[in-house]
């Protein structure tokens, strides 16, 4: 009995044994699920957050795009008094849109552009905008052949390591023929890729990447050593470039420029390709400085013009530029007489069309006499109104041989120190160009030293002066700086130079290139775009926006604007 007993009560407490481990594993996997259900909501929670803050920088980048709309949507003066737009820290760098003490939460946006060669110090960038004109426009290459031959060719040899082959291939890929040029590839070329062959666009181009399709042009000739598109070379891209060794990750201080120098690579410490050279965005506004279109010198409503022109010059200038459009110009010597004493018979169709501005400094003409070669204007401009009633108002027609001639000489000599007084109102208010914007002309003030090389006409000679004269900005006061003219103004070229430059450059362009990174600035999650702003339309427009957060933030804190805020 005592031994059944005995085994009974050892039964019961294998039991309970049994019993506790069992409860103990229940406990230990309930433990487990509500640690890992924890883990997973943390998890969760914190992709959630992260997710938030991703969105809140893209939101950081639209705001910067909305910032930079409205500064271009001012007047050039407001925006020098705000500091301009070529480096201004006080403006485009560290703007903060959420000002939380935090810093993981204190989230800004800053604007960026890359200096230009030779100006590129450690950073080897600035805060603010680039002028798309300091690019060579590919879509107006093939219009240069027209003002010269040979010339669109010249302008694409000058791109760094281009060659003859890639050049008249790029030619023929936007050229409206069939037919390759010299070294050139056309359709039979591409037709015959394998596996997937294509036509080249026979028109303009729509992005600069589209050149990838081109025989000859590889991703490392358009776009350089930098990957990261950040206008600087980081330790990681001379890793990539040396073929291993260490190197500092994106957004780390850049390589020490002339190590890069001996390797070839650009002076402002960033190889970034062809691609840093060209645009298909580039345009000028064709509007005087208060915003008001410019005077167009070749309309046919001539008393339109001639009150236009009285508007702004007084009535010697308005003379002279209509009795030009009525009888051109000529060499003949006379009887000089003042441009605001003569009688015009504004009713005449013009004869003469002006094809640059420029034509009008130390030109004359003969009003009268019917000798001059460059008469016979108001002849058939009467004459095609039927009757020659329109000689009845002064001297008028001009062509009458009784008529004694009359010398009308330009009230804009060409000497260049008068020049440095009349030029800027004379550039800034006409133009022989109806269009509201001018496209593709080069930004003598910025454009980097071998695209001028490029530009036909100018020797090493005008190309050292040019770049020994100039300053990177506009907005010092200098108001003839603000045109192409400043060249002829300070003696740089000849009159007969300035006229064959002039097709090809201006003192600046009116659309904008940046980019935009949006960050927070503790650190975390950060968006980055490269915008393209068209200020030549009113209010200004994004032209292009392409999103690059995927090649990461690109800058280093400290480079994009860190607050010092004293938490306590």
């Amino acid at each position: 009995m005592r031994n059944h007993l005995k085994r009974r009560f050892s039964a019961v407490r294998q039991r309970r044994a049994i019993v506790l481990v069992i409860v103990l594993v229940v406990i230990v996997a309930l433990s487990l699920a509500a640690y890992t259900f924890s883990d997973l909501m943390s998890t969760h929670r914190h992709a959630t957050v992260v997710h938030g803050k991703r969105l809140q920088a893209r939101m950081l980048v639209d705001s910067g795009v909305a910032g930079v709309l409205q500064y271009l949507s001012t007047d050039d003066a407001t925006q020098t008094e705000a500091g301009g737009h070529y480096d201004n820290p006080s403006y485009f760098q560290n703007a903060v849109v959420i000002p939380e003490l935090d810093a993981d939460a204190r989230a800004s946006f800053t604007v960026l552009a890359p200096l230009p060669p030779g100006e590129g110090g450690a950073a080897g960038l600035r805060y603010g905008l680039e002028d798309e004109a300091v690019r060579l426009n590919l879509n107006m290459v093939l219009l240069a052949d027209q003002l010269q031959e040979g010339a669109s060719r010249d302008l694409l040899l000058a791109l760094p390591g281009m060659t003859e082959e890639i050049a008249d291939a790029i030619l023929d890929w936007m050229d409206e023929d069939d037919e390759a040029r010299e070294y050139g590839a056309e359709l039979d070329y591409y037709s015959r890729l394998e596996p997937s062959p294509y036509a080249p666009r026979n028109g303009p181009l729509q992005t600069v990447e589209e050149l990838l399709l081109v025989a000859g042009v590889t991703p490392e000739l358009l776009f350089g050593i930098d990957s990261n598109r950040n206008g600087m070379v980081d330790g990681h891209e001379m890793s990539a470039l040396l073929g291993g060794g260490a190197g500092g990750g994106p957004g780390q201080p850049p390589v020490d420029t002339a190590m890069l120098a001996g390797m070839g690579a650009s002076s402002n410490g960033a190889d970034r390709g062809w691609a840093s050279y060209l645009t298909v965005y580039s345009a000028e506004r064709n509007t005087n400085a208060a915003g008001e279109p410019r005077i167009f010198l070749n309309g046919d409503d001539l008393q339109l013009l001639h009150d236009d022109l009285s508007a702004v010059f007084g009535a010697d200038v308005a003379n002279f530029i209509v009795a030009y459009r009525l009888y051109g110009p000529t060499e003949e010597n006379g009887q000089s007489v003042p441009a605001d004493s003569v009688e015009l018979d504004l009713t005449q169709a013009p004869k003469t069309q002006i094809t640059q501005v420029l034509e009008l400094i130390g030109a004359k003409v003969q009003q009268g006499g019917g000798s001059s070669s460059s008469s016979g204007g108001g002849s058939s401009g009467g004459s095609s109104r039927g009757g020659g009633g329109n000689s009845g108002r002064g001297s008028g027609g001009g062509n009458s041989s009784q008529d004694s001639a009359k010398i009308i000489e330009s009230p804009f000599p060409n000497d260049p120190l008068l020049m440095a007084s009349y030029m800027p109102q004379l550039m800034d208010n006409c133009t022989v160009n109806a269009s509201e914007s001018i496209p593709g002309r080069l930004n003598i003030n910025q454009a980097p030293p071998e695209l001028l090389l490029g530009i036909p006409g100018i020797t090493e000679e005008i190309a050292d002066a040019i770049i020994n004269s100039r300053t990177a900005t506009t907005e010092d006061g200098d108001e003839n700086r603000k045109f192409e003219t400043w060249l002829l103004v300070e003696g740089l070229v000849t009159m007969d130079e300035m006229k064959s430059l002039a097709p090809f450059i201006s003192g600046g362009g009116n659309t904008f290139r940046a980019q935009i990174v949006g960050y927070f600035q503790g650190g975390g999650p950060a968006a980055r775009a490269e915008v393209i702003f068209d200020a030549t339309t009113t209010p200004p427009r994004v032209l292009f926006w392409r999103d690059i957060s995927h090649l990461g933030r690109g800058y280093a804190l400290e480079m994009l604007g860190v607050d010092l805020i004293d938490e306590s």
